[in-house]
């Protein structure tokens, strides 16, 4: 059995790791659940980078354990990119969905549609038992709504309308399953996966 500890603790996330990097004998544990303490600075400029700072913190932390990372975000074009790595803590100190979606509302507020685009980014990093590095990055294009729609989904969700669905739905209107077969992190995983099973 191959352990691999998840840098997250966030139950949306873990459960789609898991269903997607379902190879035979690995099981995934948070942090939490292996009694390991482990909150890194995530002071990097990319998403790459912050995803490294934890991925590598998991593995030193439990031992040598294969460890794998996420670092994921929005990036608006009206806003040069932001929110950027700071998508989570947008509106500040902690993190709040319905805040940081407000603050986002409020910055587009004078934007017009057709300026209104952007993209979420998930960048992976695995740190393997023998430090061996593997990365993985997957987006999706889209638009910025006016108001939140949907109640699946978290975080930026209800304000986003994927390219891929025509601009009809917001993440937060379709179910988990529809979801990770476009999203961002289900992009990245697949390529993740992709690329472990070459080095298997």
């Amino acid at each position: 059995m191959k352990t691999v500890v998840l840098a997250t603790n966030n139950a949306h996330k873990v459960a789609e790791i898991a269903t997607a990097l379902n190879f035979p004998g690995w099981e995934f544990r948070t942090l939490r659940e292996l009694g390991i303490e482990s909150d890194p600075a995530e002071d990097a400029e990319t998403f790459e980078g912050n995803a490294r700072i934890k991925a590598r913190a998991a593995h030193e932390a439990s031992g040598g354990l294969a460890a794998l990372a996420d670092d994921s975000g929005l990036e608006v074009d009206a806003l040069n990119g932001a929110p950027g790595v700071h998508s989570a803590r947008y509106a500040g100190e902690p993190c709040d969905d319905a805040a940081n979606n407000a603050k986002l509302l409020e910055a587009l507020a004078n934007v017009p549609d057709d300026a209104r685009t952007g993209r979420f980014v998930s960048t992976l990093v695995f740190v393997d038992e023998d430090g061996t590095e593997t990365v993985a990055r997957g987006t999706v294009e889209g638009r910025i709504g006016h108001e939140e729609r949907g109640s699946e989904g978290f975080g930026y969700d209800p304000l986003f309308f994927p390219d891929v669905f025509g601009g009809e739905r917001t993440l937060a209107e379709v179910g988990r399953d529809e979801k990770n077969a476009v999203s961002h992190r289900g992009n990245a995983l697949r390529e993740l996966k992709a690329k472990l099973a070459s080095h298997r």
